[in-house]
């Protein structure tokens, strides 16, 4: 259902006994009607208290740190206590329970929201964390993140980062989580039903990543994921009017979703949308503009685009009076509102108590799902050196590592069942098809339970849907596009990186100059090394069909951060003269000898990708010549000191290197380089390769000029 809207004159805020805010400086909405009091009148009140209170929460981080976005946490503040006090399922004592409600603040400057709410609500984020609100080692940093080794703060369900990302992120763990009701639900048990949650502003909705996903959203049917639109008519710089003139409702009734237009800081109308929203499965995601306004309560700023930072500091101590905080008290939060939430944790108890007596059911009755399930969210699987060992070797025919990889793939679905891949609308040439995968979503041949995700023409979006899918923790999940097209989603591979997420790798083809008559735009350059200079991005450019089964290994098998895996269009020939074992195992250590020299040592010859077998050549008639085949620079320089010394010896300095890529990263290792410092041009790919001097002719003069 859409809820109708008008304008009125005024805001009265819920429980007004316990807030004093001037009048608005625009118009808002609310519904013309409500199917029910969402909430009774002691509830309203005690949400209406928490949601003042979460504001001084907010102004006095804020103000203690000379730092940061008032305006959403003061404008939003009747969402979260509706979000948290009332419609959304979770265990603040368990905040990893697997059918838990999913918050993200795709806003996520105005993270003191979301950290107030998390102390109110009890979770494990103590008082002193959020005192010490973007302070060095705090739990409260500027922007929320996701737990990894240098974050943990419980009930962060994402890393936003940039604008946009976390309304995507939220498609993602929809998907996700549809996928998992397919895979895991059944007849007899429900254990998977759970909602997800976004806020974002105009700043989301206008970077273009959020529209891309809310038409992958409405066209795959995701009715378990509801948006909610900070809706205050400001951006940083100006009024939102500035810069933008769409109707957003009807932009997302056009996508296919369901619209609800509220006034935000109606208690009741946002736990009426909220409710119906949640209620109704309809095949809808469903889109609720909140008009609020920005920094609301503290008059000297609210309703203008200097409420969205610090600017209201000098105005704190006003403020919070005005809104019935004690005078004199700071990151105050009262009895009452901690009895409140008290009593809400005992409902989410109970909720969560009744689940895991369904969930021990379903375990006993379905115990290869209940193992599958086990290992899927401890990230259980099979040790990259069995892995290896459980594929078969794949042959001698020279052959594109793209097709190598469509060959790996399927021994890949097969040892890790909870492992899915997407493309963006390019299966039939980034070759990463499951053949018995089955395809996600709705409609056509589609299932929620099929493994062949089809992002369509969307790059940035089938990155921040990846991390979603990494996110919620249920999926490991690879996409492909051209690698040329990588920087399309480039923020989503950092933010990967960042928030080291070892369930999502990218498949990314078309590896080099070598593509060849669709020209220089589509001719990657400088993108392999524009992706190996992101911190904690494993970057694989194997060389053959068994570096390409190490590499997918390594892909899955890693824990820590995704892994990018580079893939040939042109035949590769086979490294025939090492075994295929030695191979794998080469790789997996990011460097290894491809072939040894006869002769005291005197020359190493590095190379990575289509380039090994030219290196391999050149040094074919040179018996002091070492061929080193490096096709992971990050997992090489992991190996011990020992490792790495035994592949390039110090005591060696006359060293090449050959990648048909920008010359600067190899020089690192090798004192001289044979690259491509330029852009490509179109004509056959054997062509731009010879004209460029990626040949072994061209190697070996290079060689021989440095006698």
């Amino acid at each position: 259902m859409k809820f109708s809207s008008f304008a009125i004159a005024a805001v009265a805020i819920a429980a007004s006994s316990v807030s004093a805010f001037s009048a608005p400086k625009f118009a808002v909405h609310q519904p013309t009607f409500l199917m029910a009091t969402a909430v009774d009148a002691d509830t309203k009140t005690a949400l209406a208290t928490a949601a003042n209170e979460a504001r001084g929460l907010a102004m006095d981080s804020i103000a203690a740190a000379h730092s940061g976005h008032m305006g959403l946490p003061l404008g939003c503040a009747e969402i979260g206590a509706t979000l948290y006090g009332s419609q959304m399922s979770y265990n603040a004592a368990d905040p990893q329970w697997l059918n838990r409600d999913r918050f993200i603040l795709s806003a996520g400057h105005g993270s003191m929201f979301l950290y107030s709410w998390l102390n109110i609500a009890g979770f494990d984020l103590p008082m002193e964390e959020v005192k010490n609100f973007r302070q060095h080692h705090s739990r409260t940093p500027g922007h929320p993140e996701f737990p990894s080794s240098h974050h943990n703060t419980p009930g962060i369900e994402s890393t936003t980062g940039p604008l946009g990302q976390g309304v995507s992120n939220a498609v993602g763990m929809a998907a996700s989580e549809k996928m998992a009701a397919a895979v895991y639900n059944t007849d007899d048990h429900k254990i998977f039903d759970h909602h997800i949650f976004a806020l974002a502003g105009d700043g989301c909705f206008q970077e273009g990543v959020s529209a891309e996903s809310a038409a992958f959203a409405a066209h795959e049917k995701l009715d378990n994921l509801i948006i909610l639109y900070d809706a205050n008519e400001v951006t940083l710089d100006k009024m939102a009017e500035y810069t933008q003139s769409e109707d957003i409702i009807k932009r997302y009734d056009a996508y296919g979703w369901e619209t609800y237009d509220i006034d935000g800081h109606d208690l009741d109308a946002v736990e009426e949308a909220i409710a119906a929203a949640k209620a109704n499965n309809n095949g809808k995601p469903k889109f609720i503009k909140c008009n609020t306004i920005i920094g609301k309560g503290m008059e000297e700023t609210e309703g203008t685009n200097a409420a969205h930072g610090e600017a209201g500091v000098p105005y704190v101590e006003k403020a919070k009076k005005n809104i019935g905080i004690p005078e004199g008290e700071k990151w105050f939060v009262s009895e009452g509102t901690r009895d409140f939430f008290g009593d809400v944790q005992k409902k989410n108890i109970a909720t969560y108590d009744a689940w895991q007596t369904t969930f021990a059911s379903w375990e006993a009755a379905n115990p290869d799902l209940a193992k599958q399930l086990k290992n899927a969210v401890e990230d259980n699987v099979m040790s990259a050196a069995d892995m290896i060992k459980d594929i078969d070797a794949m042959g001698d025919d020279a052959e594109a590592t793209r097709v190598s990889g469509n060959k790996v793939i399927q021994d890949i679905s097969r040892l890790v069942p909870h492992y899915v891949s997407g493309s963006a609308d390019l299966h039939g040439s980034t070759r990463n098809y499951i053949n018995e995968g089955g395809n996600f979503g709705s409609g056509f041949d589609k299932t929620y339970a099929g493994k062949n995700l089809y992002f369509g023409i969307r790059e940035h979006a089938m990155g921040s849907i990846m991390n979603g899918f990494g996110f919620h923790g249920l999926f490991k999940v690879s996409g492909s596009t051209f690698l040329v097209f990588v920087d399309y989603f480039r923020p989503t591979v950092r933010v990967a990186a960042l928030s080291e997420l070892g369930a999502v790798s990218y498949i990314l083809t078309h590896d080099s100059i070598g593509v060849g008559e669709d020209g220089p735009t589509h001719q990657p350059v400088e993108t392999v090394s524009g992706l190996r200079v992101i911190p904690n991005l494993d970057v694989y450019r194997p060389a053959d069909a068994e570096e390409t089964v190490a590499a997918m290994v390594h892909s899955v098998t890693r824990k820590d951060g995704p892994t990018a895996l580079i893939f040939s269009r042109q035949n590769i020939d086979q490294n025939g003269e090492v075994d295929y074992m030695t191979r794998r195992e080469g790789a997996l250590k990011g460097a290894y000898i491809a072939k040894k020299e006869t002769e005291d040592l005197s020359l190493i010859v590095i190379a990575t990708g289509s380039e090994v077998p030219h290196a391999l050549k050149a040094a074919a008639t040179l018996p002091g010549a070492r061929v080193v085949s490096m096709p992971c620079m990050e997992v090489y320089e992991r190996q011990s000191a020992e490792y790495k010394e035994s592949v390039l010896p110090s005591s060696c300095t006359k060293r090449i290197a050959m990648e048909a890529g920008v010359s600067d990263p190899w020089y690192k290792y090798a004192s001289k380089v044979v690259g491509v410092d330029k852009f490509g041009f179109s004509a056959p790919g054997d062509i731009v390769m010879t004209e460029y001097g990626m040949t072994p002719e061209n190697l070996a003069a290079e060689i021989a000029s440095m006698d």
